[in-house]
């Protein structure tokens, strides 16, 4: 799986003109799936979005705190766009990102996780497959890409086997 997060004052997703969720100070986290990603890749994202130390501790010291000990909240939102590939021409191809379905289950997954680690009222979503506005107000501005497990980087050719001599 692939994040990028970004520490705001606030974000929101509007759907069809309706505000469909809404943070005040906390991490925005734009998560997408890879073909291949399990349970463990998405169980390593949450744990990662709730204790990444992101914000200054009062006393002086820098990134020292995480969104649960600033009492922040998480947005969640699904973006398969983060997986494109670019390498050539100028269409981005997304043959990086797994399919609807299972792309949906693991998000959801993902989303319930973050959800389980901290506390459900102040974990909010987007919406899946809809077309959605997202603003933000970062803070900092504080911008990271996290991602987890063997994934490569779109576009590059899959590892080659390591040759194995016989000994027959």
């Amino acid at each position: 799986m692939k994040a990028v997060l970004q520490r705001v004052l606030s974000a929101s997703v509007t759907v069809e003109k309706e505000v469909m969720s809404s943070i005040g100070k906390g991490v925005l986290v734009f998560a997408a799936v890879a073909p291949g990603d399990t349970e463990k890749e998405a169980d390593s994202l949450a744990a990662k979005v709730l204790k990444l130390k992101l914000w200054d501790d009062g006393a002086g010291g820098r990134w020292k705190k995480n969104v649960q000990e600033v009492n922040g909240e998480v947005l969640c939102v699904s973006q398969f766009t983060l997986l494109a590939s670019t390498k050539k021409g100028n269409k981005p191809d997304f043959h990086g990102a797994a399919g609807g379905e299972e792309a949906k289950r693991l998000y959801q997954y993902f989303f319930e996780k973050v959800q389980q680690g901290y506390a459900a009222e102040r974990v909010k979503n987007g919406v899946f497959q809809a077309m959605m506005e997202v603003a933000l107000v970062n803070d900092g501005p504080v911008t990271l890409e996290i991602s987890t497990g063997t994934q490569k980087p779109p576009g590059e050719p899959a590892a080659k086997p390591t040759p194995v001599e016989s000994t027959t």
